[in-house]
């Protein structure tokens, strides 16, 4: 029996369909996939809190709502490629694996990227590549891609972000445009430019290396 089951119906039930998410195939995913698998030992029996989760050097698991969220506003459909920015122990490639044909997630940290691929692997999850990079500056090897999502809170996003889109793709992020909140938003490309809507205030944390970035040009 799965200790975790009823924690993660929780999480779903209370956290995730009380506040606006309602794609079935999300859920279904999120329903599924042992979140706590993606943390430290020490953080398993919380794994299904309603916050942010405290990695390793810095950074963080998204809290369940607002992931969901975000993940939510990609609309994904299953033959995209999607650009899981900031992927940690893996846990956001995971779900987004079960939505979209394939992932590449980038990770500065070394050792995250190999908890990530270790992580993946003992969930039989063959549809992610883990990439090394600097976050801010994306993956472009690989693109352009349908979706992107940038794992925490950014001050900006720049264009080295949105130019990686296809046409009519969409990059969801948590923008905080120099001071808190964030606000959660959807920036698509298209016609030449790129568009954006906001969705939600959201409290998440900084994902490191975005200090820097440029500006959104629509």
């Amino acid at each position: 029996m799965d200790p975790f089951a009823d924690r993660r119906l929780s999480m779903v039930d209370s956290q995730l369909r009380t506040n606006k998410v309602v794609d079935e195939a999300l859920i279904a995913a999120l329903s599924e996939l042992p979140r706590e698998d993606f943390v430290p030992d020490r953080l398993a029996p919380v794994a299904y809190v309603d916050k942010d989760l405290p990695l390793e050097g810095g950074r963080f698991l998204m809290e369940p709502m607002v992931f969901a969220r975000l993940v939510q506003m990609l609309q994904l459909s299953p033959g995209d490629i999607v650009l899981d920015i900031g992927c940690g122990t893996g846990y956001s490639s995971a779900v987004l694996a079960r939505l979209c044909s394939t992932v590449v997630a980038l990770e500065c940290d070394p050792a995250l990227a190999e908890a990530a691929r270790r992580n993946l692997a003992r969930a039989d999850i063959d549809n992610v590549i883990v990439v090394d990079g600097e976050l801010a500056a994306g993956y472009p090897d690989q693109a352009p891609y349908n979706a992107i999502l940038v794992g925490g809170a950014v001050p900006e996003i720049g264009t080295a972000l949105t130019a990686q889109l296809a046409e009519n793709g969409r990059l969801a992020a948590v923008v905080t445009r120099g001071s808190p909140p964030g606000r959660a938003t959807c920036a698509v490309r298209g016609g030449g430019g790129v568009s954006q809507r906001v969705a939600f205030d959201a409290g998440t944390l900084p994902l490191p290396g975005f200090e820097k970035a440029e500006r959104f040009v629509l």
